[in-house]
């Protein structure tokens, strides 16, 4: 049996064990799931190319849960993976204007945005306030 110096084996990248009885602490840096639900608005579009766009960022993005809209505004619902809420509110923000051209969105606005916990959205779904859980998942008129 090869003897090796303490810390030489973590050091090349060796696994190592956690001895019975002490406890895992998860890194506090990992992502978690945040609930995002992205409001715009603008001049009035016709319904069918606003559903074709919508649909079009569904399909590049399938992240995207629910999306509801009218000839002048429309909303987002999605989960998003991130390590802090700063995290998911930047990508939220820059979503609609980064995939105007790709997916022909209108160039509306965005006028509300929310970002909450995983535990949040579902604590609220159980106390019978906030937003239900998206059924049926896609893209619906108001």
């Amino acid at each position: 049996m090869r003897r090796v110096r303490p810390g030489a084996a973590a050091s090349r990248g060796a696994l190592t064990s956690v001895a019975a009885g002490d406890t895992y602490e998860e890194p506090k840096d990992l992502p978690r799931l945040w609930h995002v639900t992205l409001s715009v608005s603008g001049d009035e579009v016709p319904l069918k190319d606003l559903r074709r766009a919508l649909e079009q960022l569904a399909h590049d993005h399938p992240f995207l849960l629910t999306s509801r809209y009218a000839n002048d505004h429309a909303e987002i619902r999605y989960w998003e993976e991130a390590r802090d809420l700063h995290d998911a509110a930047a990508v939220a923000l820059r979503l609609w204007g980064e995939h105007r051209q790709t997916a022909g969105l209108p160039a509306w606005e965005i006028v509300g945005l929310e970002v909450i916990d995983r535990e949040t959205y579902h604590q609220r779904v159980a106390e019978g306030y906030g937003p239900p859980p998206a059924t049926p998942v896609g893209i619906h008129p108001f």
